[in-house]
């Protein structure tokens, strides 16, 4: 006997059947719409908080809470935001301008001002503003860094306020100097060559054609006996330039820890000591010294105007002279490019300086702190 089954209507239930299918996926694709949907707004306020917080970052980068210890390895954080300043500031070839400013020379019309005006009015130098690495001592001279300059960073040393001037040869200098010497060391552990200027130092032409090729440290001097290979030459530490590669690095590093094998000596009374030394020959640091007719200061002026790159305002005591003496210096380049061509290159242009800064000014070394100028000198 066959056995009766209720079937439904074919019709019906390939419609129906057909009507489910449809619904499913477009129900899936509104479903998926609004997960991407979901997913970018997400997205966007994601990276929104994340561009905030990394505003934040390169803010505290540029002024790093903590603080370089001259004595020990600089913390984490500061490497990170010097690599920053560095690698902005940099040439091809890995070469950063480094100056180091404190409160006292930040001041307006005060030496930083005649120091980036050396540049804009030298000769092929403006350009060199763009590779130029202002190093604050405190917290007032890199806000006014960051008014004149792109390249700033701050670079503070535990234990020791810089925002004054240190007299020469005083205690405070004394760190200065040696905290420099530590900060340039760094540099060139990071891999940056590096040409440091004090910044009383008027840029009146590039130096670069001026270096010597096949040197790893070539220094100005404030006394030049002819000879760039001569040992005897009196360097200043105020202008160098130097490669780095392993025999610079180690070089500074042994020049550094000399500090403590001559105390009381700054950093290039030390120099003038270890250049001699057995270690730094083993180093096998090829060493230059820099012509004063083309690296000149008041201690020994470059004589020839159409020469000159650099004019150090070295051998002087107190901020007011040495202003005095720039202000001068550097209205005289600004005369000499006056003139006509065929006047500059047979006219005998000396310098009206220096006149309040002399040799003699330096053995005023034991003036007291208290009194209300203070002058970092070398």
């Amino acid at each position: 006997m066959l056995s009766h089954r209720r079937r439904l209507p074919a019709t019906l239930g390939s419609r129906d059947s057909s009507r489910a299918a449809d619904m499913l996926p477009e129900s899936v694709a509104l479903f998926r719409r609004f997960l991407f949907f979901l997913t970018v707004f997400l997205s966007c306020l994601l990276l929104y908080k994340n561009s905030d917080t990394l505003r934040l970052l390169h803010h505290f980068s540029s002024y790093p809470s903590a603080s370089f210890t001259a004595f020990n390895s600089s913390p984490v954080s500061e490497e990170r935001g010097i690599e920053e300043v560095l690698k902005d500031a940099a040439m091809e070839d890995g070469t950063v301008i480094l100056t180091t400013l404190n409160e006292a020379w930040a001041a307006p019309n005060s030496i930083i001002d005649l120091f980036l005006e050396s540049f804009r009015n030298g000769i092929g130098t403006h350009r060199l503003l763009n590779h130029l690495v202002i190093v604050a001592l405190d917290q007032k001279a890199y806000q006014r860094c960051l008014e004149v300059h792109t390249h700033c960073f701050a670079l503070l040393t535990e234990g020791v306020d810089f925002h004054k001037e240190a007299y020469f040869m005083t205690p405070q200098y004394l760190k200065m100097m040696w905290a420099r010497i530590d900060f340039l060391r760094s540099v060139l552990e990071m891999g940056y060559n590096f040409v440091f200027t004090d910044a009383d130092v008027m840029w009146f032409r590039n130096p670069f054609p001026r270096f010597y090729s096949d040197a790893d440290f070539q220094i100005a001097c404030d006394h030049f006996l002819g000879s760039s290979d001569d040992l005897q030459n009196r360097p200043n530490g105020g202008f160098n330039y130097v490669k780095s590669n392993n025999r610079s690095i180690e070089f500074y590093r042994y020049w550094y820890s000399s500090r403590e094998t001559y105390p009381g000596y700054h950093d290039q009374d030390v120099l003038n000591m270890i250049k001699f030394d057995p270690s730094t020959v083993n180093i096998g640091l090829k060493m230059k010294f820099l012509d004063t007719a083309y690296f000149g200061g008041f201690c020994e002026p470059s004589r020839d105007l159409n020469q000159v790159c650099t004019m150090h305002a070295n051998c002087c005591f107190g901020l007011d002279s040495k202003l005095h003496d720039l202000r001068i210096m550097v209205q005289d380049w600004k005369e000499f490019l006056s003139l006509p061509p065929s006047l500059k290159r047979t006219l005998i242009f000396p310098w009206a300086v220096p006149q309040n800064c002399s040799l003699d000014s330096l053995r005023r070394y034991d003036i007291p702190e208290s009194d209300p100028q203070h002058g970092l000198q070398e």
